[in-house]
């Protein structure tokens, strides 16, 4: 295990399995974030209807509600590691041929819509299996550090490197972006096959076992958590809303505000720094308030960033609005991750990541359809207010989870913890 203990606290070091897969992550996520950004700007080369360029990012997310079980109980039965690098290969080479067809000229939404789809669909056993491998990679006690540094590795990459760059990118060229994409992802699955995990003990699987008894029962282990219901129940419901900012997030930019290109390099840059922001302070805040509470702290300022976004006409306001929208998202995500990982038995960690992650992102491509739909309706604003009405209900979802006596803060925050009591 690569962990080091320091002033009371437990964090991985950058030796070892640990430092690969942070570079493998690190660069993937700059690789995505560089197609991410590309993929609704030449959506909008193609049309200008809102309902169109958000099914693109719709699509993104409906491989998550067809495979998302799925890719769990799969994790959980393979080799991870091996599943991760074949799994980056393919899409390296999808995402080659992709940009292959966009420097001939061979693009349509179709297109765009059909690429999202199948690297999604790819991406259900990458995250099952990436989000059960790091804990044969690092200590327990070590998974809140390991996140934090994850998650904030992939926000300067995806964000604060790559935000800037895509314009630059697209004007070299329409393909360079996702060529660049391809690249990383092929880079990435070297270097998780170069990894050697200790494998986790599993107990044989029973006789006449199936992969249906095997996904009902890793969504048993959800029911029956408590914290994990209310923090799968809340997420799902910011999702609606994050799919219809992200869905629309373009046209709000470039459009409502008239920002152009440059204006959404940095009101996507601007969410990046907030989020490594919030990758630093995560530990300060777990350790005064436990990491339910953080959560919900997180999903509180985050509707009033939304409320700004959605009424404030001011690129800049926007600007500061989403560097506090990411800051705060940071949080949540860290410690939803964590509690998941901590809370979930070794060898059914991938169907209880498949079954949380499946049962959350259930509303993001409703949210996409819906921001497209009010966009036109009402204005390109009104996804961002809408988005705000639904992470007001996430928060009230989160009421229950607070109620109960969770874990506060782990051994890596440095302090005492509780056990749960359900």
């Amino acid at each position: 295990m690569t962990t080091v203990a320091m002033a009371g606290t437990r964090v991985p070091t950058w030796r070892g399995g640990f430092g690969r897969l942070w570079s493998a992550a690190v660069l993937s996520s700059f690789g995505d974030a560089l197609r991410t950004a590309a993929l609704p700007l030449l959506a909008t080369t193609l049309t200008d209807n809102p309902l169109l360029i958000a099914s693109v990012t719709a699509c993104g997310y409906l491989p998550w509600l067809v495979f998302g079980l799925l890719g769990g109980a799969v994790a959980d039965r393979v080799d991870q590691r091996r599943a991760m690098w074949t799994v980056d290969a393919v899409r390296g080479l999808l995402v080659a041929c992709f940009a292959v067809a966009v420097g001939l000229g061979h693009t349509s939404i179709g297109l765009l819509i059909a690429l999202a789809f199948a690297l999604t669909t790819l991406q259900t056993l990458f995250d099952n299996a990436s989000t059960a491998l790091l804990p044969a990679l690092v200590d327990k006690e070590a998974l809140g550090g390991a996140n934090a540094r994850l998650m904030t590795g992939q926000s300067v990459a995806g964000g604060l490197l790559a935000g800037p760059l895509v314009p630059v990118l697209i004007a070299l060229g329409a393909a360079v972006p996702f060529a660049a994409d391809a690249v990383t992802f092929l880079v990435g699955s070297a270097l998780v096959a170069s990894l050697r995990p200790d494998a986790p003990a599993r107990a044989p699987r029973p006789a006449g076992s199936t992969l249906r008894g095997e996904i009902a029962a890793g969504l048993r282990v959800l029911w029956h958590d408590g914290p994990l219901r209310s923090l799968c129940a809340a997420t799902a419901l910011c999702n609606v809303g994050m799919g219809a900012l992200i869905a629309t997030m373009v046209l709000l930019v470039t459009g409502w505000l008239d920002a152009g290109n440059a204006g959404y390099a940095a009101a996507m840059t601007a969410y990046t720094v907030g989020s490594l922001t919030g990758g630093v302070l995560n530990g300060r805040l777990v350790g005064r308030l436990g990491r339910i509470r953080a959560v919900v702290l997180a999903g509180t300022v985050q509707i009033g960033a939304l409320v700004v976004m959605g009424s404030v006409r001011s690129l800049s306001a926007l600007v500061i609005a989403l560097a506090v929208f990411g800051l705060m998202g940071m949080v949540w995500n860290v410690n939803t991750t964590t509690l998941m990982q901590r809370h979930s038995p070794a060898a059914m960690l991938g169907r209880v990541s498949s079954a949380f992650r499946t049962l959350a992102v259930a509303g993001a491509p409703l949210g996409a359809l819906l921001g497209g739909a009010v966009a036109t309706a009402w204005g390109l604003n009104t996804p961002a207010l809408l988005a705000a009405a639904f992470f007001v209900l996430s928060v009230t979802a989160l009421i229950p989870a607070l109620k109960s006596d969770v874990s506060v803060v782990g051994p890596d925050d440095g302090t005492t913890t509780a056990r749960p009591t359900n």
